[in-house]
């Protein structure tokens, strides 16, 4: 009885030696995609073609970051200091400091300078295009509600005397660049930080 018990032990362990090299050989079964979750800064900033994108593909915001620098122009604190040739912002804080943001500016030929003042704050704003810039873009929707595909952003403050504003975007990529109608952008975070600094009646001095 042992030469055909041992003949069945030796088959069935060549059998599972088999199995076991043709799994080793066999690919490794591959991690299936899954459906990225919805991130809110990433719907809060945009996104679009032109926006780097995280490992898992999902739109990131693009940011110059935001600092508190030395500055030591002779501006009272609380004033908003823009200036488009660094493409950067700067409200005082006294005693030699500034907080920096970066920003969009106008493109060539809409280039400006002067100073003003805040003469009003708006939270996710209207936009309704002036009717110069339809004129250059009939396509242009005539009104837009404020909301996350407006592209004054999450903050608007209207520079009196002027159509100008400094608003937010919802296209980051474009901050740093010269890109605008005369407007002045800062992404959603920042102008919503700077928002809540000024008050209607804030010095805004914009330099060339």
């Amino acid at each position: 009885m042992r030469r055909p018990t041992l003949a069945v032990i030796c088959a069935i362990g060549a059998l599972c030696g088999l199995a076991a090299e043709a799994f080793a050989r066999s690919p490794a079964p591959q991690p299936q995609p899954q459906p990225a979750a919805f991130d809110p800064f990433a719907a809060l900033f945009g996104g679009g073609s032109f926006a780097p994108q995280t490992g898992d593909g999902r739109p990131q915001a693009v940011a110059i970051p935001r600092e508190v620098v030395a500055f030591n122009a002779s501006y009272a604190p609380g004033t908003v200091i823009i200036a488009t040739n660094e493409r950067r912002l700067y409200y005082t804080l006294g005693h030699g400091q500034a907080i920096r943001y970066g920003v969009g500016v106008g493109r060539p030929g809409f280039e400006w300078a002067g100073t003003r003042y805040v003469a009003h704050k708006r939270e996710w704003p209207d936009w309704t295009p002036p009717s110069q810039m339809l004129r250059r873009r009939p396509d242009l929707p005539r009104h837009m509600v404020g909301g996350l595909n407006n592209p004054l952003g999450a903050r608007a403050m209207y520079l009196s005397g002027t159509l100008y504003r400094i608003h937010g975007s919802n296209e980051p990529w474009t901050i740093g660049q010269a890109v605008s109608s005369g407007c002045i952008r800062m992404t959603n975070d920042d102008v919503v930080d700077l928002y809540n600094r000024v008050r209607v009646g804030t010095r805004v001095v914009v330099t060339r």
